[in-house]
C-alpha cells in the first residue's frame, strides 16, 4: 500500500511542479529527503546485522516526516526493514498523513486562495 501511494505522491508532486504549482526547488528536496531517508534504512539494517549501535527511530520518523516517507517506504519494503514492528508502523503511517496533510494545505492556503483575487 505504501508503495502504490508513494508512487502517487511522486507524479503528483512531479505534476504539481511542472505547472509549477511547486517550485522546482522544493520538488528536488523532496527528492533528497527520500534518497536520504532510503539510505538511513539502508545504513540502519546494515548496522542492525553488525550489532553495532543503531539509528533512533524518532530520526527515520523525522526524515519521513520531512517529505522522505517514500525513500522509507521503499527501504521497508526492498530491505524487509522496519516493516514488521507494529508501533514503528502506527508512527510511520502518521508521518505521512501529517506531510500530505501539510503539503494539500501549503497549496490551498498558497494557490487556491490566490486564484480568487487573480
Amino acid at each position: 500500500m505504501a508503495i502504490f501511494l508513494s508512487v502517487i505522491y511522486f507524479f503528483a508532486i512531479t505534476v504539481l511542479s511542472y505547472y509549477q504549482y511547486l517550485s522546482a526547488n522544493l520538488l528536488l528536496v523532496f527528492f533528497a529527503f527520500n534518497g536520504i531517508s532510503f539510505l538511513l534504512y539502508a545504513l540502519d539494517k546494515y548496522k542492525a546485522k553488525q550489532g553495532y549501535w543503531r539509528i533512533k527511530e524518532t530520526t527515520l520518523h523525522f526524515v519521513s516526516l520531512l517529505g522522505g516517507w517514500p525513500g522509507a517506504a521503499l527501504a521497508q519494503q526492498l530491505l524487509k526493514h522496519k516493516n514488521r514492528k507494529a508501533a514503528f508502523q502506527v508512527r510511520y503511517w502518521l508521518t505521512i498523513i501529517a506531510n500530505i496533510t501539510v503539503l494539500t494545505s501549503m497549496l490551498y492556503f498558497y494557490h487556491g486562495t490566490n486564484h480568487y483575487y487573480s
